[in-house]
């Protein structure tokens, strides 16, 4: 090997072929492959050798001799990465498939990389089709193309190069690569080929062999699989293949792919083969030539020579070999330039089959110690012997670190070795390991698996980008950091923290193995934190406090994510000590949060955590004592509330919160919901097991079966390796599917009972068998021990039940039906329920015929049964019976959910009854059937019992013919005589009868369709719709049967139409019909009477073959009812309009309830819609019965059809009244009134502030005033059993009030008299001014302005005069404990009190009477101040005070001429300094001068006049100047006010230099002045302040600018702005905005000349087109847009042809000819009929302007078409809304059936 490299090299500068462009996708560049070497000697020693053989071979090539030695050689080595050069042939095997790239194992262990697109040309070109139409076809991903294990012939594309010196091979196996040295005449039979399938066609497949000229064709019957079974192929898929036969002069060969003809094909000398053309994955036949240390030298095809390397020959035999010995090989790589040829004996390569089964690489990255070297290769490499005996490969590369020289003897004097597995080749079937210590010592090497999450790891960065950044953690590991774990805050600008070939620590958060992801965090707060790690659900034990990272915040709380796939939530109550009502605005994703586990449930991984208990410390209360928790454990509960589907309960004495579903309380169905009713809250329940918990739920059960299953100890399966196939176990159903039902056991376990395991008869719908909860007994038939699950059989015959157990079963239920009667009578609730509970089955009672029916049915009165309906059905009430007539009827059933009473007055009954002997056999008839039990008759004995109507717990689906009904014969045998558990009654065994045929339908019955009224019908359902069900009748017509007429017995809550199933089948009887257009109800009129649908009925009562069935009228149903019935009825439809709600009670009567009268719960009244669904069973109440037209009932479903005091019912807000509260809307057309005291229980300052008209209320009767009621919104009146702090007690009477008490209420009115407080709606009290404030108020005006009305007050009652209702009140602080109500900035004066107040009235006295002896003068000024004083006598204050003073001055005579010097001493008192000085600049300078003026012409007593104002002048005057100070404060502040000077406008230009909006406003102001060279300068000033940032901006003042012109200046002056404009701003807008600018002002011609140099210049802009094609239409050169659309699709990229032409059709619809746009869009939606969107415009369109044949015909054809269907559900969407807008009845219910056959036709993925 040594000469052949110094005289023929391979290799070469490898940088020559590295420079070439980048794939899509490259991930591995710097990936190395295992044995290159980076020593700088040896590349410079390689380098100089390389050029010597390099000259040499020019040499020798001149020489033919010397060329003969091409394919010689001496010596024997592996395939050097070194080797390789491109064109090399190379047997490659798949390791790795991803997204855009394939991992191909090589020869020796080196690795290769095969891209997308270097497949083969056909798959090429439907990439890049796929990509440039963005179709939505599927395109086959490289994994359907590849798998691992896979054999390929490869060729090397490409050596690429990276930084680190690392070489990466690019591979292709396309086969003009592959089979470059082929040609069509080197094409013979025989020969095994490799292609990739180009097309498929019908026959077959074409595919490239890469051969030009040569078309090879695979038919599908040669395409086989390994089983010999057809393989389907798909284009770009690689094959190998045999030529079977060659045609047309080499032009047409035909393949064949069968694995076995492919493997038995070997490369004979007849083919043709030379070294040239030799390919990889031959199998020929050699002759040994020469056997040497490292391996075989071979000759094959008669004169080639190839190299068997020691690592492909077979371990056992490779001291055997002997020169001279015939082998069989397979060729491994061919080297195109010294045509070196590599072989493998290898029997994994030589076997059928290719493919190579691919070893687990577990062992990757394993350190392996005490390693002994069985052989030295010192040209390749060593191989190891590890301690398990597994033989491995190092190569010499890495037999020494990477920058040491070679050092054979030290490798040899160690006799042990420790060496890590690098890696497995799947071409040699051995592990490549590695001697290096610095890969032994590495933490982790290759493999993702070493990692762990909690890690910190550092890394260098390779790359950032818009997801995250990219770290390398090793040559072979990269990590991302996401974007929002860059930082502990979320980075804007990453790139200025971190760059390329950084070393960073990092923390891992999670990484996946499998998909070689690894994702770490750079948060600081998570890398330094020291609390312990949640590394799986395990750690985060209750209690435990660690960091994470919040990565949802939500409404319900925060999701919290720690390491790996460890997360838990954060409930709103648990984020902050303080309430969080919006979270989002508190927290954000990415957040680093120290968060507390509460409750951990390892098994569900759910977490649930808080930040409240870290931050707030431990809070815990002290744990209550624990209940442990066993299977089958009995307890004792109490229950807590009830709910529709069980009980909740708390299991005493832990008061532990269980669950007792009401399938749970019996075995029998009909049982359950009659305990459910029986039990109240309160009622302790003994004998209960619990039965599971899931998480914290723990769930109980009543059932005796199962009861006495756990208790007797009975084969109970624990886990599920106690489960063996035959083993019978007790269960319950607990979920029902289409395809079985799973049956729940105790302990947990579940187990499936398929469809056909189900029942011994056939199951067409598995909810028509089993209800949920019911208990059936199993058979387990089938285990999966590897998947933990197991099926069950519940057929009758292989589950059989003991006689005795049906009877136990029999005995249990009718002693629960004992137990809840006796309940119910011990309770007292009812007269009714004692009466009932009174009756036994069988008791003779005597009674009165109190009505005769017409239908044959009698009812009875009884004065032990006054309150029941006791009723016998028509064959039960045998000859005429007149009303009052005395009897004694036999009592046959106890109904007491309906209180009604069955009683027979049969002969055969009502005689003597005969005993019974046990043994003795009967014919028994039945004569009253429910779910559960019968009542029969034993033959002529007159002895009744009772029976099951089942015998077997899973006997629950029957036939019509096998169900007892009353009238079905039985055959029984006595078991029992008189048994006492039956209190009684015999105990019987029993079977069916012969059944009785019946006439089902009418002989009257002439054509399809035509029934007469009676006739007994059978059919299947045919769609089940909530209120009704449509049954196709046996003669194909269809029936109706209506939601009342299904069940006799109706539960409250459930939807009787949900217990019929499609397609099951019905016995019914006709009772009227419906119209064809409307569906309403017909009663018949005569019996010939013709309809398009009969009415139905389904109820038992009407199918008894002697049911006397007679019509009956609407009018006369509903003289039925009475006001305050209840009745049941079933919902039909919500209007949301008028907010009430239709129900119906039968097929012709229908009620409405109005949204008040729904509910009296808030929540539920708001939204009616989801309270109740249709169908649903409701029960109400009649309020009103309507017989005029529309005949209907008014009903409440909130329990009240009449208002009276105490109610507690919803009302709706109508008025607000500052004064007098709230005017309410009452149910029933009623009003009511809250007053504000009655409004809450505690007072609000505001409290009308929470109310809005329309809003709903929830409130409480308290009284009747007038035409209203009295109503009260505190929640002790509303919510009574609710315990609610009352801080503002309700004030009913005087009564309630004491002196001295301190109450709360709202001001009602302020007036001379003092200040009215109201303490409730009908009490007020009255507060004197000197005990409302303290201080003076000259007027009761100015104390309302600062005490509005409603305005809260605390007042203290003085005195209470009961006889005249009058409250005394004071607000004082010293009485109230509260501040003034008036503040002191108002700076009021004090009131005088006590001797100061004395003292003033004997002075002012004194004055007075002085005062009499003066002058005229003086006595008109001292009656002037008497007046005033007298007007003033109830303010007392230091005000007076001083005016007395005032006029004491004033009566001296040295003080008369001058009074000026008083002014200053009352300023100084009342506040400090002047506020007439204030506010005098905003007085208008006229009244300033004139006031001069007038002072000046006056002498000095009249001098003092205008100086001293009256107190009401100077109040107006101060009003005044405060408005005009606010309104230029208002000017001066708004926004949105337009200056009106220039400098104001210069002053706002000062602030906002780049608001174009304020430039423009004052452009517009000097033009409105019409200052156009002003308004030009103030342009080009904007032009140069706003900065060039603002682009938008400054176009905004250029389009002005152009306005400018165009209105006010030149042609020449408008086409130089224009110049400047497109210079400085994009071409494009400023053209357009031109352009429009000429378009608005009629300027046609220019207009047009500017789009026309547009489309010119932008003609690659969709927008220009659209905007020319909008001026010619709006022109009307309709024509010329026609012209102008066909230039633009040549013009712009194909891409874009769809939508323009969509938009120049609808502006034709806008603007030009409506047809042609049609035309146009039919056009585009003929060849693109996939465009939904386009469709939806078209649609608007033609709403808009077709007809609505026209519309009718889109729609037509757009719900027909062949796509996704929630788009088709969208558009009969629109299609019905259409209809419903502008169709009639029939057109609308023609799209429900079109819509109806769309569902059916595409089944399930329609109804979803």
């Amino acid at each position: 090997m040594a000469s052949t490299e110094e005289d023929f090299p391979r290799g070469g500068k490898t940088k020559q072929t590295t420079e070439s462009k980048a794939e899509p996708v490259r991930r591995h560049t710097e990936l190395d492959n295992l044995f290159e070497t980076h020593t700088a000697e040896e590349s410079k020693k390689r380098k100089g050798q390389k050029g010597d053989a390099l000259k040499k071979a020019k040499r020798q090539r001149t020489s033919k001799e010397e060329a003969l030695k091409l394919n010689t050689t001496t010596s024997v080595d592996i395939l050097q990465l070194k080797s390789l050069k491109v064109g090399t042939l190379l047997l490659g095997c798949v390791k790795e498939v991803a997204d855009l790239e394939v991992t191909i194992n090589l020869p020796s262990g080196l690795l290769g990389y095969l891209n997308i697109s270097n497949i083969s040309d056909s798959y090429t070109k439907l990439l890049s089709d796929h990509l440039d139409s963005a179709s939505s076809e599927e395109i086959f991903s490289l994994a359907s193309l590849f798998s691992p294990g896979m054999l390929v012939r490869c060729v090397v594309a490409r050596l690429d190069t990276a930084k680190g010196g690392s070489v990466s091979i690019q591979l292709s196996i396309n086969p003009k690569e592959v089979n470059k040295g082929l040609s069509t005449g080197s094409l013979k039979a025989g020969l095994i080929l490799s292609g990739c399938v180009e097309s498929i066609e019908d026959h077959g497949y074409l595919v490239d062999l890469g051969i030009k000229g040569t078309k090879a064709f695979l038919p599908k019957q040669a395409a086989k699989d390994k089983t010999n079974s057809p393989k389907d192929l798909k284009v770009g898929q690689y094959v190998t293949s045999l030529l079977e036969e060659v045609k047309n002069d080499e032009r047409v060969v035909r393949l064949s792919i069968s694995p076995t003809a492919v493997a038995q094909a070997v490369a004979d000398t007849a083919h043709g083969w030379t070294l040239t053309n030799l390919l990889p994955g031959l199998l020929v036949k050699a002759q040994i030539k020469k056997v040497t240390l490292h391996g075989l030298i071979l000759e094959f095809l008669s004169s080639f020579t190839g190299l068997v390397d020691f690592m492909h020959l077979e371990p056992e035999q490779a001291s055997t070999f002997n020169e001279g010995d015939n082998v069989k090989a397979c060729v491994l790589y061919v080297e195109p330039s010294t045509r070196l040829v590599g072989l493998s004996l290898r029997s994994h390569l030589l076997q059928p089959g290719g493919d190579v089964d691919l070893v687990t690489t577990e062992r990757i990255g394993e350190v392996a110690h005490g390693c002994k070297m069985t052989a030295l290769h010192h040209l390749s490499g060593a191989m190891l012997e590890l301690p398990d005996q597994t033989v491995v490969f190092v190569h010499r590369n890495h037999m020494k670190e990477p920058m040491e020289a070679f050092n054979l003897n030290r490798v040899m004097a160690k006799p042990e070795h420790t060496c890590r597995i690098m890696d497995f080749s799947p071409m040699e079937q051995v592990h490549l390991v590695s001697l290096r210590q610095s890969i032994i010592d590495a933490p982790f090497f290759r493999r993702y698996h070493d990692i762990q999450p909690g890690q910190i790891v550092q890394g260098t960065v390779m790359s950032l980008q818009n997801h995250g950044m990219m770290v390398k953690v090793t040559d072979y590991i990269r990590g991302l950091v996401p974007r929002t774990h860059l930082s502990d805050i979320i980075l804007k600008n990453p790139e200025k923290q971190y760059a390329v070939g950084m070393i960073i620590k990092c923390r891992v958060l999670s990484v996946d193995p499998q998909a070689k992801k690894l994702t770490l965090t750079r948060k600081r707060a998570l890398i330094d934190s020291s609390l312990p790690p949640f590394l799986t659900y395990e750690d985060a034990r209750r209690g435990h406090v660690s960091h994470g990272f919040i990565v949802c915040v939500k409404d319900f709380g925060c999701i919290v994510c720690f390491y790996g796939k460890v997360k838990g939530l954060v409930p709103p109550n648990e984020l902050s000590t303080e309430p969080v009502i919006v979270p989002e605005n508190v927290f954000y994703v990415g957040q680093v949060v120290k968060a507390k586990v509460l409750n951990c449930d390892v098994e569900k991984e759910k977490l649930l955590l808080s930040f409240k208990a870290v931050a707030g410390g431990d809070t815990e209360r002290p744990p209550k004592p624990k209940f442990e928790f066993e299977v089958g454990k009995k307890v004792e509960v109490k229950v807590v509330s009830k709910f529709l589907t069980g009980l909740e309960v708390s299991i005493l004495p832990e008061e532990t919160p269980a669950l007792l579903p009401m399938m749970h309380l019996s075995d029998h169905v009909t049982n359950c919901l009659l305990l459910w009713e029986g039990l109240q809250e309160g009622d302790i329940i003994s004998n209960i097991l619990c039965l599971s918990k899931k998480k914290q739920t723990i769930t109980l059960t009543k059932k005796p079966t199962l009861k006495s299953f756990l208790e007797e100890g009975g084969v109970v399966a624990k886990e599920f390796s106690d489960i063996t196939v035959g083993l019978q176990l007790i269960g319950w159903v607990n979920n029902i599917m289409p395809y079985g039902v799973f049956v729940e056991f105790p302990y947990g376990l579940v187990g499936l009972a398929p469809k056909a395991a189900m029942s011994d008869k056939f199951v067409g719908d598995t909810a028509a068998h089993f209800q949920l909860g019911h208990t059936v007994v199993a058979k387990v038939t089938n285990l999966d021990e590897e998947k933990h699950r197991f099926l069950v059989s519940l057929k009758v015959s292989e589950v059989p039940s003991l006689e005795r157990d049906g009877q136990a079963r029999l005995i249990r239920g009718l002693q629960e039906r004992k137990a809840v009667m006796e309940m119910m009578a011990s309770r007292g609730d009812s007269d009714l329920v004692k009466q009932l509970s009174a009756v036994t089955i069988g008791q003779r009672m005597k009674m009165s015929v109190d009505e005769v029916r017409e239908d044959g049915s009698v009812t009875f009165k009884s004065d032990e049964l006054s309150a029941a309906t006791v009723l016998a059905t028509k064959d039960h009430a045998p000859g005429k019976l007149a009303t009052g007539q005395e009897c004694m009827p036999v009592i046959l059933h106890v109904d007491l959910v309906t209180s009604e009473v069955y009683v027979s007055l049969l002969a055969k009954l009502t005689g003597k009854r005969k005993a019974v002997e046990a043994g003795s056999t009967h014919t028994a008839t039945v004569h009253h059937a429910d779910r559960d039990f019968a009542v029969i008759s034993l033959g002529d004995t007159a002895q009744l019992t009772v029976i099951q109507t089942t015998n077997h717990l899973n006997e629950t689906f029957r036939f019509d013919a096998e169900k007892l009904t009353a009238g079905k014969t039985l055959a029984i045998t006595v078991t029992k005589s008189s048994c006492e558990e039956l209190e009684g009654f015999p105990l019987v065994s029993w079977e069916l009868a012969p059944p009785i045929r019946k006439r089902l339908i009418s002989n009257s019955k002439r054509s399809k369709g035509m029934y007469r009224y009676g006739d007994m019908v059978k059919g299947k359902v045919k769609t089940v719709k909530p209120t009704c069900v449509l049954v196709t009748l046996e003669d194909g017509s269809t029936g109706c049967v209506h939601v009342s007429e299904i069940q006799e017995v109706v539960c409250v809550g459930t939807f009787p139409t949900s217990f019929l199933k499609i397609g099951s089948e019905v016995t019914a009887r006709v009772i009227g019909g419906r119209e064809g257009n409307s569906h309403r109800f017909l009663p018949f009129s005569h019996p010939n009477f013709t309809y398009s649908m009969p009415e139905l009925s389904l109820l038992p009562r009407n199918l008894k073959e002697d049911a006397d069935v007679k019509p009956v009228k609407t009018k006369e149903k509903l003289k039925r009812y009475r006001v305050g019935d209840d009745v049941i009825c079933f919902v039909s439809k919500y209007f949301p309009n008028r907010k009430c709600l239709e129900v119906t009670t039968g097929p012709s009567v229908t009620g409405t309830v109005e949204q008040l009268a729904m509910t009296s719960d808030l929540k539920g009244a708001k939204h009616p819609e989801k309270l109740f669904k249709l169908g649903q069973a409701v029960s109400a109440k009649v309020v009103t019965v309507s017989s005029s037209k529309p005949s209907r009932l008014s009903l409440s479903l909130n329990g009240v059809h009449k208002l009276e005091k105490g109610h507690v019912i919803m009302g709706l807000v109508q008025k607000i009244d500052p004064v007098l509260g709230l005017l309410v809307k009452l149910p029933f057309s009623a009003m009511g009134t809250v007053a504000m005291e009655d409004l809450a229980d505690k007072y609000k300052p505001k409290p009308l502030e929470r109310y809005s008209k329309d809003q709903l209320v929830r409130c409480c009767i308290v009284g009747e005033a007038k035409s209203n009621w009295q109503l009260s919104l505190r929640s002790s009146r509303t919510n009574p059993e609710k315990a609610s702090v009352v801080q503002d007690p309700e004030i009913v009477s005087l009564e309630d009030l004491s002196e001295g008490q301190i109450v709360r209420g709202y001001v009602r009115t302020v007036n001379a008299q003092g200040v009215f407080v109201s303490l409730s709606r009908s009490i007020q009290g009255r507060a004197q001014f000197q005990k409302a404030t303290k201080y003076f108020v000259a007027s009761h005006q100015d104390y309302a302005k600062k005490v509005p009305q409603a305005t809260l007050l605390t007042t203290k009652i003085l005195s209470i005069d009961k006889e005249s209702g009058l409250v005394d009140l004071s607000l004082l602080q010293e009485d109230t404990g509260k501040p003034d109500v008036l503040p002191e900035s108002l700076g009021l004066h004090l009131r005088l009190t006590g001797e100061a107040k004395e003292k003033r009235d004997a002075t002012k006295k004194r004055k007075r009477t002085e005062s009499e002896s003066k002058q005229g003068t003086a006595e008109n000024v001292s009656m002037k101040k008497k007046t005033k004083g007298k007007g003033e006598d109830s303010d007392s204050g230091v005000e007076v005070y001083f005016r007395e003073e005032e006029e004491e001055n004033k009566l001296e005579p040295a003080e008369v001429e001058k009074p000026v010097p008083v002014q200053p001493a009352r300023l100084q008192v009342t506040g400090g300094f002047s506020w007439d000085a204030a506010l005098s600049a905003l007085k208008p300078a006229s009244a300033a001068l004139g006031g001069e003026d007038s002072s000046d012409g006056e002498d000095g007593e009249g001098n003092t006049k205008p100086q001293k104002k009256s107190h009401h002048e100077q109040e107006v005057e101060k009003r005044e100047a405060e408005k005009a100070l606010t309104k230029l404060e208002t000017e001066l502040m708004d926004p949105g006010l337009r200056p009106q000077t220039a400098a104001s406008f210069e002053r706002l230009l000062l602030g906002s230099p780049d608001s174009s909006l304020l430039w423009l406003q004052f452009m517009a102001f000097h033009l409105q002045a019409t200052q156009i060279e002003q308004a030009r300068a103030v342009a080009e000033r904007a032009l140069k302040t706003i900065s060039f940032r603002e682009e938008q901006e400054k176009l905004n003042v250029w389009v002005a600018l152009l306005n400018l012109e165009n209105l006010y200046g030149t042609e020449e002056s408008l086409q130089k702005v224009f110049e400047r404009a497109v210079q400085y701003c994009e071409p494009m807008p400023v053209y357009q905005q031109l352009a429009d600018i000429y378009a608005k002002c009629q300027k046609t011609k220019e207009a047009e000349g500017l789009y026309k140099t547009m489309v010119k210049r932008f003609r690659q802009e969709k927008a220009v087109w659209l905007s020319y094609g909008t001026f010619l239409l709006q022109q009307g050169q309709s024509d010329a847009a026609s012209a102008l659309l066909q230039r633009a699709i040549k013009s712009l990229p194909n891409k874009d042809n769809v939508d323009l032409i969509a938009k120049f059709a609808q502006l034709e619809f806008r603007y030009g000819d409506v047809e042609r746009g049609k035309a146009m869009l039919d056009r585009i939606l003929t060849s693109y009929p996939k465009r939904t969107d386009l469709w939806s415009v078209f649609i608007d369109l033609m709403v808009k302007h077709g007809s609505q044949k026209e519309v009718r015909a889109v729609f037509d054809r757009v719900i027909h078409l062949s796509v996704a269907v929630k788009r088709i559900k969208f558009f009969f969407k629109r299609y019905l809304e259409y209809e419903k807008k502008s169709g009639t009845p029939e057109s609308i219910q023609a799209v429900k059936d079109k819509a109806l056959e769309y569902v059916e036709s595409k089944g399930t993925e329609a109804a979803r």
